[in-house]
């Protein structure tokens, strides 16, 4: 066969094949869900754990949180299901409504923290390795998911109430979101303690709380085609797939304005004001970086924060820089400069501390260099406003608090809307490409 024919497309009944596929595994999916069979679920204890100790956090109000994990395909097995495994919980940050009868949620944190697990599952799933650097079992070599959210209720309301049959109904309706199911768990707190017969099947399970009675969690599942809760029984198991810590650049992000406010007031500009998610160093997670430049200079430098900044340092490397172009994605950009640039590194007598800052280390960098940045005219201090996000995170996972320090914010002023220009506050580049460099800013 000629290697340099072009490939056929596929015929047209191949096509009719591939769609009459598609309709009969939904049409059985429907059957079997409508007869009440529904996926298998299996929970983390990790899971677990974070549910019992948000609901410890707020006994007397309603509380939830986000839920992400993997949806593993049955395949063609006759009167099977998915198995829908729950890894992890995502907390909202303190602009939650929490009430006695009433949970709304409604931060950007929940949704930067997601992105921040899935890039770096996809980055583990790219090296074949999970997060203990054991080899990636077949099964977990999917996409992470956000599966649903979890809520507390008030009394005894072990049922999704009928505005939350409203809200299920309004995200599945919702072609961008694209869910086909979603699992809506109810915690109510103060039930009896209670022995379970071995193999019952239940759609709930029972955790003793320090009072005497016991946290009940039961399950419910919602399909869209069929528009109904559905119980379905959890099971908890061990040993699966651990996710990523969280990083410092959403916990902490009174901290990241403050960053990027110093090195502006250094004479430094952060290319879009963004950080961009880069396997950096051949280790995972994922590194935090920024493109830092200065007028006049044809070097940027590109700087690389772990996810435990200021805990450990950051490290440098130098790019030849001539502009950019406002119509690439700002992903690009860094690849771009990232494939020219070089390592560079402090004197060997520079310490870094947790207190030093990143504009204290680039001009560090900048005198290796023998760059000098003019710095502009001293301005009027602004009020220093803090922005920390209050998420729940176990204390190895999350990153050290730098303490306080009279840092001038970021300014608040309408940028254009180019690559290079300064927006409101920093915000993460996530590694899907799907915008420009202008969407960004």
């Amino acid at each position: 066969m000629d290697e340099t024919q072009p490939q056929q497309p596929p015929d047209f009944m191949s096509l009719l094949h591939q769609e009459l596929d598609i309709i009969r595994r939904r049409l059985r999916g429907m059957a079997m869900i409508s007869r009440g069979i529904v996926p298998n679920l299996l929970i983390s204890q990790r899971m677990v754990d974070r549910v019992v100790d948000a609901a410890r956090h707020f006994l007397a109000d309603e509380t939830g949180e986000t839920m992400v994990g993997l949806v593993l395909d049955a395949g063609d097995v006759p009167e099977s299901m998915p198995s829908i495994y729950v890894l992890d919980t995502i907390a909202p940050d303190a602009s939650v409504v929490r009430r006695s009868h009433m949970f709304e949620q409604g931060d950007e944190a929940q949704e930067d923290i997601y992105y921040w697990l899935r890039d770096n599952w996809d980055a583990y799933l790219e090296i074949g390795q999970d997060m203990q650097g054991r080899p990636m079992r077949d099964e977990w070599k999917t996409q992470l998911k956000h599966l649903g959210d979890w809520h507390k209720q008030p009394g005894y309301m072990i049922q999704p109430s009928g505005g939350d049959l409203m809200t299920a109904l309004r995200i599945l309706d919702d072609e961008e979101q694209d869910f086909d199911f979603l699992l809506v768990p109810i915690v109510t707190l103060g039930h009896d303690t209670v022995t379970m017969e071995d193999g019952a099947i239940v759609n709930y399970f029972s955790i003793p709380m320090n009072d005497g009675t016991s946290l009940r969690m039961d399950w419910w599942y919602i399909h869209r085609d069929v528009r109904i809760f559905q119980p379905i029984t959890p099971r908890i198991v061990p040993d699966l797939p651990i996710l990523t810590p969280y990083p410092w650049h959403i916990l902490e992000q009174d901290l990241l304005e403050d960053e990027v406010a110093l090195m502006e007031e250094a004479g430094l500009f952060v290319i879009g004001a963004t950080t961009v998610l880069w396997e950096a160093d051949g280790d995972l997670p994922l590194e935090i970086c920024f493109i830092v430049g200065a007028p006049g200079v044809n070097k940027v430098l590109l700087i690389v924060t772990n996810w435990d900044y200021p805990r450990s340092a950051p490290y440098a490397r130098v790019a030849e820089f001539s502009g950019i172009n406002a119509e690439m994605y700002i992903y690009d950009i860094f690849e771009q400069l990232w494939a020219r640039s070089e390592p560079v590194t402090p004197p060997a007598e520079w310490v870094w501390t947790e207190e030093t800052t990143l504009a204290d280390f680039v001009q560090t960098i900048h005198a290796v260099l023998g760059i000098q940045v003019r710095r502009p005219a001293p301005r009027q201090q602004p009020q220093v406003v803090s922005r920390s996000v209050n998420i729940p995170v176990d204390r190895d996972d999350a990153p050290p608090q730098r303490k306080p320090t009279q840092k001038p914010t970021p300014s608040k002023t309408a940028g254009s809307k180019a690559a290079g220009a300064k927006p409101a506050g920093p915000k993460s580049v996530h590694r899907k490409k799907t915008d420009h460099a202008e969407d960004e800013a």
